[in-house]
């Protein structure tokens, strides 16, 4: 069996994704990541994998090991929407990235790449995930700047004919689940309402700034982590046709329904306060997000999608609580 290269390995949705295939039955993984972070270290401490690459030797290790790699799984990336340095997304999230796609190109290696949702700004265009709206977007940080500028990088080089035998560019929208223990302030609501709720009982949500929106109907496409391997998975085995495509359910909630359903998986009353929305992030808070999954679809995909109260149960029950990765 050829290898399977799974970047970001020891982050939120790479760890996850290294512990799917693993139960799948693929046992030649290779786990690619900075490991020196030791603040992430549960999320690869009981993981099976062939080989464990640090990130920056990583381009040295895959040119002696090209011949054996059957696909690359870029996840990692620099995600914190606050940051406001451009030269860090420019190194982590353009130009490594760029290099992954130039290598697997080179080589006839698959690739499947983590884009983002953050791309489509506050929503002026809509949320499709075709290709012709890639050059029109506005997206409200650097971090969405960074993963537009390489979905637009990466469609001129497609266009050139310098591309990867089959490429899949996932445009993930509000990920939540297991093993994001270590994000902190970018953690998912779901994670930070169960420890508000532990420790007092209630849950703050971001106040409307916006007369369009009431309090906590600010709404968002939340999508549990197991739903998303399972769509990268399919895509590896399928490879239907390359291009950009979006990863939510396809079904907006809002944050009220989200917080909501966290008390209801702790057995707790709803118990909701609502505070100002930051002052560094309100202007570039995204009110409406809902991913178009008709290409998804077309595609082939027919797995359903866990509900927010199906996931949210999940990840508290057999996660928060018992204080577990995956």
């Amino acid at each position: 069996m050829d290898d399977i290269v799974v970047t970001g390995a020891a982050g939120f949705i790479g760890s996850c994704m290294l512990q799917y295939l693993h139960e799948a039955g693929y046992s030649s993984l290779v786990a690619v990541d900075d490991f020196s972070k030791t603040e992430k270290a549960r999320n690869t401490e009981q993981k099976s994998y062939l080989h464990k690459v640090n990130r920056t030797e990583f381009f040295s290790w895959l040119e002696q090991n090209a011949s054996q790699v059957g696909l690359i799984i870029h996840l990692g990336a620099r995600t914190d929407t606050t940051e406001t340095r451009w030269e860090i997304f420019q190194e982590l999230n353009l130009n490594y990235t760029k290099e992954v796609w130039t290598a697997c190109s080179m080589y006839g290696i698959p690739l499947v790449y983590a884009s983002s949702a953050a791309t489509y700004g506050s929503g002026e265009f809509g949320y499709s995930d075709s290709h012709s709206i890639v050059e029109k977007l506005q997206p409200l940080n650097p971090y969405g700047v960074s993963k537009n500028e390489f979905d637009k990088w990466a469609l001129e080089q497609v266009e050139e004919e310098h591309e990867p035998p089959f490429w899949a560019g996932l445009k993930f929208f509000n990920v939540y689940g297991p093993n994001e223990y270590h994000k902190g302030r970018m953690a998912s609501v779901i994670f930070h309402a169960f420890h508000q709720i532990q420790q007092t009982g209630k849950v703050k949500l971001f106040r409307s700034h916006r007369p369009d929106f009431q309090d906590g109907q600010q709404s968002r496409d939340f999508v549990y982590v197991k739903d998303l391997v399972k769509v990268i998975h399919f895509l590896m085995r399928n490879q239907p046709a390359s291009g950009l495509y979006n990863l939510g359910t396809g079904h907006a909630r809002s944050f009220y329904d989200l917080a909501s359903a966290t008390f209801a998986a702790m057995g707790r009353e709803t118990n909701i306060e609502f505070i100002d929305t930051p002052l560094d992030i309100r202007d570039k808070y995204q009110y409406f997000t809902e991913a178009d999954m008709g290409k998804l679809h077309r595609a082939g995909y027919e797995e359903p999608f866990y509900s927010l109260e199906e996931g949210v149960e999940d990840y508290v029950k057999n996660y928060l609580l018992p204080d577990l990765c995956w």
